[in-house]
């Protein structure tokens, strides 16, 4: 499997492919990516196989006895850094929390010198308990369902084929929930590592606990990143983890030419509102700087909030109606709780709602339950806002309109 590769060379940066690398042996450029955004800061220093070598960062020097080769370049994602050494050696780091993880080659043993706060894990990465619904998507798409033996969710609540189907024979555990894990089946399963989301932070007992059983916790924050991309680029950090690099940059490239192919297209500018009613009546929107704001922006729509931030995004009904009747489009957003499957349901939330413009012009939808676990269709969810936009309803996939 061939992808396309930058690296910095001894006059310039060049391009050049890269045949499928894997956990066996670390990428043979210092840095690779589609774009030239994380290339401009790299300083040059010395020379390995004809190939311009990137000084070391500090975050990457953690063992004398690890050769540093040169780190993954990112398109869009901030949150993530991966870093390469010769024989297969990975370094995985979260920048939110600047967690780091050094991955060690099947057969190659681990070094004696790393720093303490790195926790080491040793391929194949088994047994592994994933919480985070974002990432079993990831997973299944790096063909990597069997490295996890217990789930954060039941085997009913899962969306993911792969996930299910696994559950179903027994494959894949429910172990309980993040805040309440089954540590006896989780610690006696031989557990190599645990994927959370920030929803740990509220029961940060459970991370402690388990990291004084050895076993690492990482928390992954894609939901962070400020760039629809930004999230789907996640799959290179944990293709770096399964030493499925060239599939995970190939699975990346796929989202991005859809979106690229939606951008391209005139922006209608019609205003967009997407939310959801929580339990308490209120109007949950989503921040400006959310990723789905951006995604309504390259669908060619204008999100309603110009400045919606931190707490302000929860609101009356009343606040709502202000500033909302007059949207062109209203989406629901189905993924807390559940979501409508129709007007009259919607209308059961709230009568406000029918004063609406979007409502007498019968431009309501409403989002699939599966769409926040199929975290690699950003692409096909841009597509879907944009052939809403343009009044196009065939061959949607996660956008369903209400009735």
């Amino acid at each position: 499997m061939h992808i396309r590769t930058k690296i910095i060379a001894i006059a310039s940066i060049v391009m050049i492919g890269l045949s499928g690398f894997s956990g066996c042996g670390s990428p043979s450029s210092v840095i690779y990516s589609d774009n030239n955004s994380y290339v401009e800061s790299i300083e040059n220093s010395g020379t390995s196989n004809g190939i311009q070598v990137a000084t070391m960062p500090q975050e990457a020097d953690i063992s004398e006895s690890l050769v540093y080769t040169g780190e993954l370049g990112r398109d869009y994602a901030k949150k993530f850094r991966v870093f390469y050494y010769e024989d297969g050696y990975v370094l995985l780091m979260t920048t939110e929390d600047n967690a780091r993880f050094l991955i060690v080659p099947e057969g190659k043993e681990e070094p004696k010198d790393v720093d303490e706060d790195v926790f080491v894990i040793v391929r194949p990465v088994e047994n592994m308990y994933i919480v985070a619904s974002a990432v079993m998507d990831m997973f299944a798409s790096l063909d990597g369902i069997d490295a996890i033996k217990y789930s954060g969710k039941k085997q009913e609540d899962w969306y993911i084929k792969e996930a299910a189907d696994a559950m179903q024979r027994g494959d894949m555990l429910y172990a309980g929930k993040y805040s309440k894990p089954d540590y006896e089946m989780i610690v006696s399963g031989n557990c190599s590592l645990i994927v959370e989301n920030t929803m740990i932070f509220h029961s940060p007992e459970v991370k402690e606990k388990f990291e004084g059983f050895g076993i690492p916790v990482m928390v992954e924050y894609s939901n962070y990143e400020d760039h629809p991309l930004g999230r789907v680029e996640w799959v290179k950090f944990f293709g770096a983890l399964l030493g499925e690099d060239a599939l995970a940059a190939n699975i990346f490239d796929e989202q991005r030419e859809i979106v690229d192919s939606v951008e391209s297209l005139e922006a209608t500018d019609k205003t967009v509102a997407y939310f959801y009613i929580t339990s308490n009546n209120l109007i949950q929107a989503r921040k400006t700087s959310d990723y789905i704001p951006k995604m309504i922006e390259l669908a060619g729509g204008k999100y309603i909030y110009d400045n919606l931030e931190g707490e302000d995004s929860n609101m009356s009904i009343e606040q709502f109606y202000a500033d909302a009747k007059d949207a062109d489009i209203i989406i629901y957003n189905s993924s807390v709780d559940g979501g409508v499957e129709s007007l009259e349901e919607l209308f059961a939330k709230s009568e406000l709602l029918k004063d609406f413009k979007a409502v007498k012009e019968g431009n309501v939808w409403c989002t699939t339950n599966d769409m926040y676990q199929q975290s690699l269709s950003v692409g096909y969810m841009i597509e879907d806002i944009n052939n809403v936009l343009n009044g196009k309803e065939d061959n949607l996939h996660y956008l369903f309109r209400l009735q």
